[in-house]
C-alpha cells in the first residue's frame, strides 16, 4: 500500500468519525431537552468529548501524514500523541463533572423522574446503530493501516455502547418501575468508564512522548529476523520509541570485517528491507560494527 492510499484511507475514517460524532451530539443534546435524564446527559457529554476527540485525531492524523522536513528530521507524528493527551485530560474533566452531578442527585434524594422515556430511548438506539456503522469501517481502515489513532477511536466507540445502553436501562427503569434513581447510578458507571478510558489513551501518549520503548512482542519480532539474517554475526543496542504512528528503530549489527564495504552496505540494506516488511510503519536506522570490535574508550556511546 503507498502512503497516499494509507494517508486516505485513515483521513476518510477520520472525517466519518467527526461526521457521526456531530450527529450524535445533535440528536443526544435534542433527547436530554425531552427527557432530562442524568443518563442521556453522560452520553451526550461522551458524543461531545468523542466529537472533540475525532476533530482533534483527524487533525492529528493530517499533520502527521506530513512528510519530514528541515524542521521536523523525523516526521510529525507526534502531534497524534499531544492530541490524545489533550483529549484525555478534557475527558477526566467532563467525566468528573457527570459523576459529581448524580452524586449530588444521590446525596439530595428527590431526583425526579425523566420525561418522554420512548424518545430518549429511540434516539440511544439510534446513537447505537450509528456508532456500530463507524466501528465497521475504521476497524477496516486499521486492518489496513495499521493506524493507532483510528484503533484507539474505534476502541473508544465501542465502549461507548457502554453507556449507550445503560442510558436505555435507566429510562426503562423511570418509566416502568419508577425508578428515578437509578438514573444517577447509571450516569455514574458511565462517568467511571470515561474517566478509565480517559487515564488508558493519557498513558499511552504520555508514554510516546516520553520515548517509551515499542510493544515487547515488536521488539522480539525484530530481534528475530536481525539473529536469523544471512551474513548478520550478531546485533546489540537494539532500542526503539514510538511517536504516533510511527516506531523508530536503532539497531547495531556485527558483521565479517573483512569484507568489502559494498557487501557489509549490502547486508544492512537487505536487513532493513525485512524488518520494513515486517512493520510497515518503523523507520529503521542501522548501523554496522566489524565482529568484535571493542568501544573506544574516549566514545562509550559508540
Amino acid at each position: 500500500m503507498t502512503d497516499q492510499t494509507h494517508n486516505r484511507l485513515n483521513l476518510s475514517a477520520g472525517l466519518l468519525s467527526c461526521a457521526v460524532a456531530l450527529s450524535l451530539v445533535v440528536a443526544k443534546l435534542w433527547a436530554f431537552g425531552q427527557t432530562g435524564s442524568l443518563a442521556i446527559a453522560a452520553t451526550l457529554a461522551d458524543s461531545a468529548m468523542d466529537l472533540m476527540m475525532s476533530l482533534g485525531a483527524l487533525a492529528a492524523i493530517a499533520y502527521a501524514a506530513k512528510p519530514a522536513d528541515d524542521d521536523h528530521n523525523f516526521g510529525h507524528t507526534s502531534a497524534e500523541d499531544l492530541a490524545a493527551l489533550a483529549q484525555s485530560l478534557i475527558i477526566l474533566i467532563s467525566s468528573g463533572v457527570i459523576a459529581f452531578a448524580a452524586l449530588w442527585r444521590l446525596w439530595q434524594g428527590d431526583a425526579a423522574l425523566p420525561r418522554n422515556e420512548v424518545s430518549g430511548i429511540a434516539i440511544v438506539v439510534f446513537s447505537i446503530v450509528l456508532t456500530l456503522g463507524l466501528v465497521i469501517w475504521q476497524r477496516r481502515v486499521a486492518a489496513r493501516t495499521d493506524n493507532p489513532v483510528v484503533k484507539a477511536d474505534s476502541l473508544h466507540y465501542l465502549g461507548d455502547l457502554i453507556p449507550n445502553v445503560g442510558a436505555i436501562l435507566a429510562l426503562w427503569a423511570s418509566s416502568a418501575l419508577g425508578l428515578a434513581q437509578v438514573d444517577s447510578i447509571v450516569a455514574l458507571g458511565a462517568a467511571l468508564l470515561l474517566a478509565v478510558g480517559a487515564l488508558r489513551i493519557g498513558k499511552g501518549a504520555w508514554d510516546a512522548l516520553m520515548d517509551r520503548q515499542a510493544d515487547p512482542a515488536m521488539i522480539a519480532g525484530i530481534a528475530a529476523i536481525a539473529r536469523d539474517f544471512d551474513g548478520v554475526r550478531g546485533f546489540h543496542d537494539l532500542k526503539t520509541r514510538r511517536a504516533g504512528s510511527r516506531v523508530f528503530v536503532n539497531l547495531h549489527i556485527e558483521l565479517d570485517g573483512d569484507q568489502s564495504l559494498d557487501k557489509a552496505h549490502a547486508i544492512g540494506a537487505a536487513l532493513r528491507r525485512a524488518i520494513l516488511r515486517a512493520y510497515p510503519r518503523a523507520d529503521v536506522l542501522i548501523h554496522k560494527d566489524p565482529v568484535g570490535v571493542q568501544k573506544h574508550p574516549d566514545d562509550p556511546q559508540a
